[in-house]
């Protein structure tokens, strides 16, 4: 190869080189100022954002909302700004409009405990709510707020329905569980005085419940006395986990672990219709009430089986066929054809 010829292959990967170098800066080059103004978006102040996820009827607690930077020319007025918005008013309300996570939250999205439409942002999709009207004795003497769970307790008197000699029975059965407790008397939030949660009397206490079970209480009302009976918060899951076992709640395969606890959360708030509810008579508490208490199947027995009980034979009176006469002497069978006759020869 002459050198005429190498050179000019020498200047060729020169220029190519610089080619290559002049094309990464200009790219390089054109990113950097868009990397840059990106970084110098002036953010302006905190505001209120959800957590996570957050359908209608949620009620707003600590840990599903947080302040978060937000650009400052994104800033609007119906947000709720850090150093402005008091997070012990915010927290309690209710979620009126669904919010996604990471979306902050508006003043039209909340509702506030005793605003116009609180109770019915409250209740859950398609449940009703309820008022019982309640005593000092019957209402756990006070010691019932807004957000408990409670059982109902009818007590009735059933006349004629007692022992063989037809006297009342006095009973009281379990007949609703685990029902959420939305307001008593009007308030939908707990009192609080000095920092203390103030315990007082309420005339009527308002639950959510299914529209069937709302139709039961309001016929329970009309039988008898309602007793409200405060639940644990550790009977919901061993409940939970009877419901799991004999097949009333099931839980879906190929669920995520947070999936999984949002259903069985949802499952331990739901109220419960009592199918086989438990219940006592008054001989089942004293034995000075024996008398009113159910009879039991050997003394009905025993009291269908009485004369005074015995009512006139289904079968009625036994009828008696007259009875043919003894014949007077010997018989002779006459056959005519296919037909059999017995004679009586008569003696002299």
């Amino acid at each position: 190869m002459d050198k005429r010829k190498l050179m000019l292959l020498v200047g060729a990967l020169i220029v190519a080189l610089g080619t290559a170098f002049a094309a990464r800066s200009l790219f390089v080059g054109a990113g950097t100022p868009q990397a840059a103004a990106a970084a110098q978006v002036p953010m302006g102040a905190k505001v209120l954002v959800a957590q996570r996820a957050l359908p209608i009827g949620t009620i707003i607690t600590a840990d599903s909302i947080n302040f978060q930077a937000w650009p400052e020319d994104m800033v609007k007025d119906v947000y709720f700004v850090e150093g402005e918005a008091d997070m012990q008013k915010l927290l309690g309300t209710v979620v009126r409009n669904p919010i996604t996570a990471g979306e902050p939250l508006t003043k039209g999205n909340l509702v506030a405990p005793g605003d116009r439409g609180f109770l019915a942002a409250a209740l859950g999709a398609g449940m009703r709510a309820v008022t019982i009207s309640v005593s000092a004795r019957t209402g756990v003497a006070g010691f019932v707020f807004p957000g408990d769970y409670v059982d109902l307790v009818l007590t009735q008197t059933v006349q004629g329905g007692g022992g063989v000699d037809g006297g009342a029975l006095r009973t009281s059965e379990t007949i609703m569980k685990n029902m959420r407790v939305l307001a008593t008397d009007q308030s939908t939030e707990q009192e609080m005085v000095e920092g203390k949660t103030r315990v007082r009397a309420f005339s009527t206490v308002t639950v959510e419940v299914t529209p069937k079970m709302a139709e039961k209480i309001a016929v329970a009302q009309t039988l008898g006395t309602i007793s409200l009976s405060l639940r644990s918060i550790a009977d919901n899951a061993a409940e939970l986990e009877q419901a799991i076992a004999s097949g009333d709640v099931k839980i879906p395969s190929g669920l995520s672990k947070q999936q999984e606890e949002a259903l069985i959360k949802q499952a331990m708030k739901r109220p419960i219709e009592s199918a086989g509810t438990s219940f006592v008579t008054g001989g089942d508490v004293s034995r000075f009430s024996r008398k009113n208490a159910a009879p039991s199947a050997a003394k009905l027995a025993a009291a269908m089986a009485s004369p005074v009980n015995a009512g006139p034979s289904m079968s009625g009176p036994t009828m008696s066929l007259p009875t043919p006469p003894a014949p007077k002497g010997p018989m002779v069978r006459v056959s005519r054809g296919k037909e059999v006759e017995n004679v009586t020869l008569e003696t002299k």
